[in-house]
């Protein structure tokens, strides 16, 4: 008997531990599931986002593209323009106090035009008048009239055979040059140098020319005397062709015995390409006087 009891003690203790080994492989095998499982699905996502091909990817970003092109930019910027105009507050134009006055001479001229008797209905249908249906003929009196279409023509005035002056007449500044000196604007005269402009400024042309006629009376026997004279009138200087800065006031006094232009008026076309700091009118004044 006491055997027997025994017995059933150890049965149980062995059943106990084979469950409980039972329960440890049935979780060990529950979490390699768990865990095969997972690996799968990470590497079948990652699996997944490597598989379009370079042609599909560009399918994709044309559609992309597409989709943004199509889109109504240009409606939405109209309706929120319109949006915008429709929220504007009307603007109330005051009317100038002598149109009001004309206004209100024009009614009172009306109403002084009813009999005596007339009664307030009537008065109150006169200015309504006044205020409604002839407004139009009322804004035209008054000066309020404005048409439908405005045409601007222009009108050449000038008379025929007239042509336009190619320079503007211009005025140079210091005292009056006398006629003795033939002032020639935008003119540049050749000659050898009898004193360098450089070193010799003067206020205007007309000192300018006098020192020319003043260097050819103390000349002495065997000099050159000046007989060409040529200023610089510019206040940002006059252009030449050599190496030196011309500022303004220069006077250069010259003798050539048959005075030749170096430049008239303006620099040709084909020279200003080969000289582009050319300017198009010569600057300088000149004058060609009698020793």
């Amino acid at each position: 008997m006491a055997r027997g009891v025994k017995w059933g003690c150890s049965y149980k203790k062995t059943t106990l531990i084979v469950c409980s080994i039972n329960i440890v492989i049935a979780l060990y095998v529950l979490r390699s599931l768990y865990a095969s499982l997972y690996t799968y699905s990470s590497h079948h996502d990652l699996g997944s986002a490597v598989k379009y091909t370079p042609d599909q990817i560009r399918k994709m970003e044309d559609s992309i593209r597409i989709r943004k092109a199509k889109e109504p930019v240009k409606l939405v910027e109209i309706v929120n323009r319109l949006k915008k105009e429709s929220n504007k507050e009307e603007t109330v134009v005051e009317l100038p106090l002598q149109v009001k006055i004309r206004i209100t001479d024009e009614i009172l001229q009306r109403l002084r035009s009813l009999n005596a008797n007339a009664n307030i209905s009537q008065q109150r249908g006169i200015l309504i008048r006044a205020l409604e249906s002839d407004w139009a003929v009322l804004s035209e009196n008054i000066g309020l009239w404005l048409p439908a279409e405005i045409v601007n023509q222009e009108h050449d005035d000038k008379p025929e055979g007239v042509e336009e002056e190619e320079f503007e007449e211009e005025i140079l500044p210091g005292r009056p040059v006398p006629p003795e000196c033939h002032v020639e604007l935008h003119t540049d005269y050749d000659g050898v140098a009898v004193r360098w402009g450089l070193t010799h400024h003067k206020e205007s042309a007309a000192d300018c020319c006098q020192a020319c006629l003043d260097q050819a009376k103390r000349a002495k026997p065997g000099e050159k005397k000046c007989n060409i004279w040529v200023y610089c009138p510019s206040e940002t200087g006059c252009y030449s062709p050599d190496i030196y800065e011309h500022k303004n006031q220069e006077c250069w006094l010259k003798y050539a015995e048959k005075p030749k232009l170096n430049f008239k008026d303006r620099y040709s076309e084909d020279y200003r390409n080969s000289h582009p700091n050319a300017p198009v009118i010569v600057p300088w004044v000149s004058g060609v006087v009698s020793v």
